[in-house]
């Protein structure tokens, strides 16, 4: 997890009720969404390095983190670690499209469009040239995330991606489903779904595929 304080409805990562499974959370000392999403993480591998040999030493049998910047640790932390490793709801995107149409794409919704580069894409093995659209970073909700403010208008930040949603469907005929790249948005999937007509793929519907495999259910 990173280091915040700000806010986690049901439907965030952070939330514990959002997930049917155990989950061990645990924060990366220094891990700012502002150092994550608009300076390079990589600066921090050695603290992520050390907090995941915790989890496993407890016990974890995958692990994932709570911002979908971190696929550029994607491979230094699944070898340094041993285990199975998830950094973003971005390695989504190939399975995704395999199973559009083939005239259909993803388009992506982030926290910081100009933040998410092609090397982030590249390292969660994606395309380089998806349709993106980002919130606006004075808006409602990156001002909660990157101020890591304790008050979140869930309305406010609601209308925010229903907004953005819009413009990335209107602005890309061609996208027929739609990847979450911010953990922090699941919570308003289900709104961009029927606002859009689009299928919503974020964190949640990622890490519950990711566990299934991890504990597969007895019939």
């Amino acid at each position: 997890m990173l280091e915040t304080k700000f806010p986690r409805p049901l439907g965030d990562i952070g939330h514990r009720h959002t997930w049917d499974f155990p989950v061990h959370m645990r924060a990366v000392g220094g891990a700012s969404a502002q150092k994550v999403v608009h300076e390079d993480p990589r600066a921090l591998l050695d603290a992520f390095v050390k907090v995941g040999r915790e989890l496993v030493a407890d016990g974890c049998m995958g692990l994932t983190t709570s911002c979908g910047f971190l696929s550029l640790m994607q491979d230094e932390l699944k070898d340094t670690l041993g285990v199975p490793f998830a950094s973003s709801s971005l390695m989504q995107i190939p399975m995704i499209e395999a199973m559009l149409p083939t005239n259909q794409e993803v388009g992506i919704l982030t926290i910081s469009k100009e933040s998410l580069r092609t090397e982030h894409l590249h390292a969660a093995g994606a395309r380089c040239n998806v349709p993106i659209e980002g919130l606006p970073r004075d808006g409602a909700f990156a001002t909660a995330i990157f101020d890591d403010l304790t008050d979140l208008d869930f309305a406010a930040c609601q209308s925010e991606m229903n907004a953005i949603a819009q413009r990335l469907v209107s602005r890309h005929k061609s996208v027929g489903a739609i990847v979450l790249e911010c953990t922090n948005m699941a919570p308003y999937a289900a709104d961009i779904a029927m606002i859009t007509g689009r299928p919503v793929y974020s964190i949640v519907s990622f890490l519950n595929w990711f566990q299934a495999g991890l504990a597969p259910m007895r019939y």
